[in-house]
Protein backbone atom coordinates (compact mmCIF):
# COMPACT_ATOMS: atom_id res chain seq x y z
CA UNK A 1 0.00 0.00 0.00
CA UNK A 2 1.27 3.45 -0.93
CA UNK A 3 -1.32 5.51 1.00
CA UNK A 4 1.22 6.48 3.66
CA UNK A 5 4.09 7.31 1.29
CA UNK A 6 4.90 10.84 0.15
CA UNK A 7 7.65 11.56 -2.37
CA UNK A 8 8.62 15.21 -2.61
CA UNK A 9 11.50 17.56 -3.32
CA UNK A 10 12.56 21.05 -2.32
CA UNK A 11 13.13 23.62 -5.06
CA UNK A 12 14.43 27.14 -4.71
CA UNK A 13 16.72 29.82 -6.05
CA UNK A 14 20.30 29.48 -4.79
CA UNK A 15 20.81 30.61 -1.15
CA UNK A 16 17.10 30.76 -0.33
CA UNK A 17 17.56 28.09 2.36
CA UNK A 18 16.68 24.83 0.67
CA UNK A 19 19.46 22.73 2.24
CA UNK A 20 18.90 24.34 5.65
CA UNK A 21 15.21 23.40 5.49
CA UNK A 22 16.19 19.84 4.60
CA UNK A 23 18.42 19.78 7.70
CA UNK A 24 15.55 20.92 9.93
CA UNK A 25 13.20 18.28 8.48
CA UNK A 26 15.76 15.58 9.24
CA UNK A 27 16.03 16.79 12.82
CA UNK A 28 12.29 17.18 13.30
CA UNK A 29 11.64 13.59 12.17
CA UNK A 30 14.54 12.27 14.29
CA UNK A 31 16.13 10.87 11.14
CA UNK A 32 19.39 12.36 12.39
CA UNK A 33 20.06 12.99 16.06
CA UNK A 34 21.14 16.40 17.30
CA UNK A 35 24.50 14.86 18.21
CA UNK A 36 25.14 13.68 14.64
CA UNK A 37 23.68 16.76 12.96
CA UNK A 38 25.88 18.99 10.80
CA UNK A 39 25.08 21.80 8.40
CA UNK A 40 24.00 20.79 4.88
CA UNK A 41 23.87 17.12 5.84
CA UNK A 42 22.56 16.07 2.41
CA UNK A 43 25.45 17.80 0.66
CA UNK A 44 27.97 14.97 0.83
CA UNK A 45 30.29 16.12 -1.96
CA UNK A 46 33.34 18.09 -0.78
CA UNK A 47 32.73 20.70 -3.47
CA UNK A 48 29.16 21.21 -2.25
CA UNK A 49 30.35 21.95 1.27
CA UNK A 50 33.15 24.19 0.05
CA UNK A 51 30.89 26.28 -2.19
CA UNK A 52 27.74 26.02 -0.04
CA UNK A 53 25.54 24.90 -2.94
CA UNK A 54 23.82 21.62 -3.75
CA UNK A 55 25.12 20.05 -6.96
CA UNK A 56 23.87 16.46 -6.99
CA UNK A 57 20.39 15.32 -6.05
CA UNK A 58 20.33 13.47 -2.72
CA UNK A 59 17.57 11.42 -1.21
CA UNK A 60 16.57 10.51 2.32
CA UNK A 61 13.71 8.58 3.93
CA UNK A 62 12.04 10.10 6.98
CA UNK A 63 9.37 8.55 9.18
CA UNK A 64 6.92 11.06 10.64
CA UNK A 65 3.85 10.71 12.85
CA UNK A 66 1.24 13.23 11.72
CA UNK A 67 -1.42 15.01 13.73
CA UNK A 68 -3.91 12.24 12.89
CA UNK A 69 -1.68 9.71 14.65
CA UNK A 70 -0.68 7.86 11.48
CA UNK A 71 2.98 7.33 10.61
CA UNK A 72 4.08 8.30 7.11
CA UNK A 73 7.11 7.44 5.01
CA UNK A 74 8.40 10.71 3.59
CA UNK A 75 10.99 10.46 0.82
CA UNK A 76 12.78 13.77 0.35
CA UNK A 77 14.84 14.31 -2.77
CA UNK A 78 17.08 17.35 -2.33
CA UNK A 79 17.73 19.07 -5.65
CA UNK A 80 20.24 21.68 -6.86
CA UNK A 81 19.15 25.31 -6.83
CA UNK A 82 21.88 26.75 -9.03
CA UNK A 83 21.02 27.59 -12.64
CA UNK A 84 23.82 25.38 -13.96
CA UNK A 85 22.21 22.23 -12.58
CA UNK A 86 18.75 22.37 -14.14
CA UNK A 87 19.14 18.89 -15.64
CA UNK A 88 19.70 17.37 -12.19
CA UNK A 89 16.58 19.16 -10.97
CA UNK A 90 14.41 17.80 -13.80
CA UNK A 91 15.60 14.22 -13.18
CA UNK A 92 14.76 14.44 -9.49
CA UNK A 93 11.32 15.97 -10.14
CA UNK A 94 10.35 12.91 -12.18
CA UNK A 95 10.66 10.81 -9.01
CA UNK A 96 8.25 13.00 -6.99
CA UNK A 97 4.59 13.88 -6.67
CA UNK A 98 5.10 17.17 -4.85
CA UNK A 99 7.54 20.04 -4.42
CA UNK A 100 8.18 22.52 -1.63
CA UNK A 101 8.90 25.88 -3.25
CA UNK A 102 11.15 27.88 -0.92
CA UNK A 103 11.30 31.66 -1.35
CA UNK A 104 13.55 33.99 0.64
CA UNK A 105 11.49 36.48 2.69
CA UNK A 106 13.90 39.32 1.87
CA UNK A 107 14.83 38.46 -1.74
CA UNK A 108 11.42 37.35 -3.00
CA UNK A 109 10.80 35.44 -6.21
CA UNK A 110 13.95 35.32 -8.36
CA UNK A 111 14.93 33.93 -11.75
CA UNK A 112 15.78 30.40 -10.70
CA UNK A 113 12.72 30.30 -8.46
CA UNK A 114 10.69 30.61 -11.65
CA UNK A 115 12.87 28.22 -13.63
CA UNK A 116 12.56 25.43 -11.09
CA UNK A 117 8.87 26.15 -10.53
CA UNK A 118 8.09 25.80 -14.23
CA UNK A 119 9.96 22.47 -14.31
CA UNK A 120 7.87 21.27 -11.35
CA UNK A 121 4.62 22.38 -12.97
CA UNK A 122 5.59 20.63 -16.22
CA UNK A 123 6.10 17.47 -14.15
CA UNK A 124 2.56 17.92 -12.72
CA UNK A 125 3.78 18.21 -9.15
CA UNK A 126 1.71 19.58 -6.28
CA UNK A 127 3.39 22.86 -5.23
CA UNK A 128 3.66 23.87 -1.56
CA UNK A 129 4.94 27.47 -1.32
CA UNK A 130 7.04 28.33 1.73
CA UNK A 131 8.48 31.72 2.71
CA UNK A 132 11.81 31.24 4.51
CA UNK A 133 14.07 33.52 6.58
CA UNK A 134 11.23 35.41 8.25
CA UNK A 135 13.64 36.05 11.16
CA UNK A 136 15.81 38.42 9.10
CA UNK A 137 15.53 42.17 9.80
CA UNK A 138 15.14 42.72 6.05
CA UNK A 139 12.31 40.19 5.75
CA UNK A 140 9.17 41.36 3.96
CA UNK A 141 6.94 38.26 4.15
CA UNK A 142 3.69 40.07 3.29
CA UNK A 143 5.09 41.43 0.03
CA UNK A 144 6.67 38.09 -0.87
CA UNK A 145 3.39 36.31 -0.08
CA UNK A 146 1.66 38.62 -2.54
CA UNK A 147 4.29 37.79 -5.18
CA UNK A 148 3.66 34.09 -4.67
CA UNK A 149 -0.11 34.58 -4.74
CA UNK A 150 0.18 36.37 -8.08
CA UNK A 151 2.41 33.59 -9.37
CA UNK A 152 0.54 30.50 -8.15
CA UNK A 153 -2.85 31.74 -7.05
CA UNK A 154 -2.27 30.42 -3.52
CA UNK A 155 -4.05 32.68 -0.98
CA UNK A 156 -1.55 34.67 1.07
CA UNK A 157 -2.87 33.35 4.38
CA UNK A 158 -2.27 29.76 3.23
CA UNK A 159 1.42 30.26 2.44
CA UNK A 160 3.62 28.81 5.18
CA UNK A 161 6.10 31.22 6.76
CA UNK A 162 9.16 29.74 8.43
CA UNK A 163 12.71 30.26 9.57
CA UNK A 164 14.58 27.09 8.67
CA UNK A 165 17.67 28.38 10.46
CA UNK A 166 15.78 28.93 13.73
CA UNK A 167 13.38 26.00 13.25
CA UNK A 168 10.29 28.24 13.39
CA UNK A 169 7.06 26.63 12.15
CA UNK A 170 8.91 23.97 10.16
CA UNK A 171 6.52 21.27 11.38
CA UNK A 172 3.77 22.96 9.35
CA UNK A 173 5.74 22.09 6.22
CA UNK A 174 5.65 18.35 7.00
CA UNK A 175 1.94 18.46 7.81
CA UNK A 176 1.29 20.27 4.52
CA UNK A 177 3.27 17.64 2.59
CA UNK A 178 1.13 14.87 4.08
CA UNK A 179 -2.10 16.77 3.46
CA UNK A 180 -1.45 18.09 -0.05
CA UNK A 181 1.05 15.82 -1.81
CA UNK A 182 -0.74 12.80 -3.31
CA UNK A 183 0.53 9.30 -2.51
CA UNK A 184 2.39 7.63 -5.37
CA UNK A 185 0.52 5.48 -7.84
CA UNK A 186 1.88 2.02 -8.50
CA UNK A 187 1.16 -1.68 -8.18
CA UNK A 188 3.55 -3.81 -6.13
CA UNK A 189 2.25 -6.93 -7.90
CA UNK A 190 2.82 -5.59 -11.42
CA UNK A 191 6.03 -6.18 -13.44
CA UNK A 192 8.94 -4.13 -12.15
CA UNK A 193 9.55 -0.61 -13.48
CA UNK A 194 11.96 1.74 -11.73
CA UNK A 195 13.21 5.20 -12.66
CA UNK A 196 16.89 5.99 -12.13
CA UNK A 197 17.28 9.64 -11.11
CA UNK A 198 20.94 9.62 -10.05
CA UNK A 199 23.89 7.34 -9.32
CA UNK A 200 27.34 7.24 -7.80
CA UNK A 201 30.24 4.80 -7.96
CA UNK A 202 31.36 2.71 -5.00
CA UNK A 203 34.60 0.73 -5.24
CA UNK A 204 33.00 -2.23 -3.40
CA UNK A 205 29.42 -2.14 -4.69
CA UNK A 206 29.96 -0.80 -8.20
CA UNK A 207 27.47 1.70 -9.61
CA UNK A 208 24.83 2.56 -7.00
CA UNK A 209 21.64 3.65 -8.75
CA UNK A 210 19.22 6.01 -6.97
CA UNK A 211 15.76 4.85 -7.96
CA UNK A 212 12.06 5.50 -7.61
CA UNK A 213 10.01 2.33 -8.02
CA UNK A 214 7.06 2.85 -10.32
CA UNK A 215 5.65 -0.69 -10.16
CA UNK A 216 6.66 -4.06 -8.76
CA UNK A 217 9.30 -4.83 -6.18
CA UNK A 218 13.06 -5.40 -6.00
CA UNK A 219 14.99 -8.00 -4.01
CA UNK A 220 18.58 -9.18 -4.28
CA UNK A 221 17.47 -12.49 -5.79
CA UNK A 222 16.21 -11.10 -9.10
CA UNK A 223 18.09 -10.45 -12.32
CA UNK A 224 17.50 -6.89 -13.50
CA UNK A 225 17.76 -5.38 -16.96
CA UNK A 226 19.05 -1.87 -17.61
CA UNK A 227 16.81 -0.72 -20.43
CA UNK A 228 19.25 1.83 -21.93
CA UNK A 229 22.22 -0.53 -22.41
CA UNK A 230 20.42 -3.88 -22.05
CA UNK A 231 22.93 -4.84 -19.35
CA UNK A 232 21.77 -7.59 -16.98
CA UNK A 233 22.84 -7.83 -13.36
CA UNK A 234 21.88 -9.20 -9.97
CA UNK A 235 21.84 -6.51 -7.29
CA UNK A 236 24.66 -6.62 -4.79
CA UNK A 237 22.45 -4.74 -2.36
CA UNK A 238 19.17 -2.82 -2.24
CA UNK A 239 18.03 -0.39 0.38
CA UNK A 240 17.06 3.13 1.42
CA UNK A 241 18.75 6.38 2.40
CA UNK A 242 18.45 7.33 6.08
CA UNK A 243 20.47 9.36 4.93
CA UNK A 244 23.36 6.88 4.82
CA UNK A 245 22.74 3.73 2.77
CA UNK A 246 20.81 1.10 4.74
CA UNK A 247 20.16 -2.33 3.24
CA UNK A 248 16.57 -3.57 3.32
CA UNK A 249 14.91 -6.85 2.38
CA UNK A 250 13.07 -5.33 -0.57
CA UNK A 251 11.82 -2.14 -2.20
CA UNK A 252 8.24 -1.91 -3.42
CA UNK A 253 6.16 0.31 -5.71
CA UNK A 254 6.12 3.98 -4.75
CA UNK A 255 9.29 3.85 -2.66
CA UNK A 256 12.58 5.66 -3.19
CA UNK A 257 15.84 3.83 -2.56
CA UNK A 258 18.99 2.50 -4.15
CA UNK A 259 20.29 -0.58 -5.92
CA UNK A 260 23.99 -1.48 -5.81
CA UNK A 261 24.55 -3.05 -9.21
CA UNK A 262 28.11 -4.34 -9.05
CA UNK A 263 28.66 -2.79 -12.50
CA UNK A 264 31.92 -1.02 -13.28
CA UNK A 265 32.14 2.75 -13.47
CA UNK A 266 32.31 2.65 -17.27
CA UNK A 267 28.71 1.43 -17.17
CA UNK A 268 27.48 4.34 -15.03
CA UNK A 269 23.74 4.69 -15.32
CA UNK A 270 22.42 7.89 -16.87
CA UNK A 271 19.63 9.54 -14.92
CA UNK A 272 16.15 9.44 -16.34
CA UNK A 273 16.47 5.85 -17.58
CA UNK A 274 14.53 2.78 -16.52
CA UNK A 275 15.31 -0.79 -15.72
CA UNK A 276 13.10 -3.82 -15.55
CA UNK A 277 13.16 -7.47 -14.55
CA UNK A 278 15.03 -9.52 -17.14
Amino acid sequence: MTDHIRNFCIIAHIDHGKSTLADRLLQLTNTISDRDMMAQVLDSMDLEREKGVTIKASAVRMMYTAQNGDTYELNLIDTPGHVDFGYEVSRALAACEGAILVVDASQGVEAQTLGNLYLALEANLEIIPVINKIDLPSARPDEVAEEIQNLLGTPRDQIIRISAKEGLQVEEVLDSVIKNVPPPAGDANAPLRALIFDSHYDSYKGVVAYIRLIDGRITKNETLLLMASESQFKPVEAGVFVPELKETHELTAGEVGYVATGLKTSQRMPGGRYFDIS
